[in-house]
């Protein structure tokens, strides 16, 4: 139990002063920005903020505590996964190169986890509740069932643990899936924010507020855009599209309740009329960009 000043503190209390301090820092950021550069005009405290502002506290301790078991029996089981020789060369490099290599290697697994998420109904049913946001600013990063949240990180896992980036062959052996996974988390906000900037021809190489807010549009195509870091991978896999507009609307057909209890309750008992995508409901290949 850390101590502070002498007095013994739950570690639970200091986890979620650290997210308060973060919090702080996030809305510092991005409020002023999404002021000065907004993209669609609302409030600060739109629809639904609260639930978002709870799913921010939710998600960021429940799926690590999940995550904790699933991630050690995959370090165990991929540790023979490759030629001892990879992971030799691998563990020699500096951090900084095998950060790289993890974000490159994460992002494929992340990409097709977040593909499954649409394309298979039941997965679908808790990652509905990540696009049910009817607006958007950077706190819908954290608005998602902490199962859909378990799925996609271990699916971006699971290539970084192959790769024996997740291992401890170096004293910094487990900073790699850290570092990818903080500066997955970082971009995820500033990719859900609601900012009209675009990058020009940087936007081949990594992602925008305009290339994720097409993923979760309304009315506009669907299936389209899983990458959260390289967009080139969906240029890649055939599922790309962005074109010079933003998109006018965001959310889901479905009737998703309106409070976190019943929305983590929902994938179980969801709406019949829920939408569950499929590989058919994808763009054309005359359609995309």
């Amino acid at each position: 139990m850390p101590v502070v000043f002498g007095v013994p503190i739950p570690s639970y209390l200091v986890d979620i002063f650290r997210l308060c301090v973060w919090l702080a820092i996030l809305v510092v950021i991005f409020v002023p920005l999404e002021r000065l550069f907004t993209l669609h005009p609302q409030r600060v405290f739109r629809r639904e903020f609260v639930v978002d502002l709870l799913y921010y506290f939710f998600n960021s301790l429940a799926p690590a505590a999940i995550l904790s078991i699933p991630v050690g029996c995959l370090a165990w089981l991929v540790h023979n996964a490759l030629p001892h020789d990879i992971h030799v060369y691998l563990s020699q490099l500096p951090l900084w190169a095998r950060v790289v290599v993890g974000l490159v290697a994460g992002e494929i697994g992340y990409y097709w986890g977040h593909r499954w998420s649409h394309e298979i109904p039941f997965v679908w049913r808790f990652h509905s509740i990540h696009h049910s946001a009817q607006d958007m600013d950077f706190l819908v990063n954290t608005r998602a069932h902490p199962i859909d949240i378990v799925f996609s990180r271990f699916c971006g896992l699971v290539p970084i643990y192959v790769l024996g980036l997740g291992g401890p062959t170096r004293t910094e052996g487990s900073m790699v899936p850290v570092i990818v996974t903080l500066i997955g988390t970082v971009w995820g906000f500033f990719i859900h924010a609601n900012l009209r900037w675009r990058f020009g021809p940087l936007e081949w190489l990594i992602s925008t507020p305009a290339f994720h807010h097409w993923h979760h549009t309304l009315s506009g195509p669907i299936n389209v855009n899983y990458a959260s870091n390289f967009p080139w991978l969906d240029r890649l896999f055939g599922s790309h599209y962005l074109p010079n507009e933003f998109p006018t609307d965001y959310g889901i057909k479905a009737n998703v309740p309106h409070n976190l209890f019943d929305q983590l309750a929902y994938p179980i008992f969801p709406d019949p009329q829920t939408p569950a995508p499929s590989p058919t409901n994808a763009l054309e290949p005359s359609e995309q960009s």
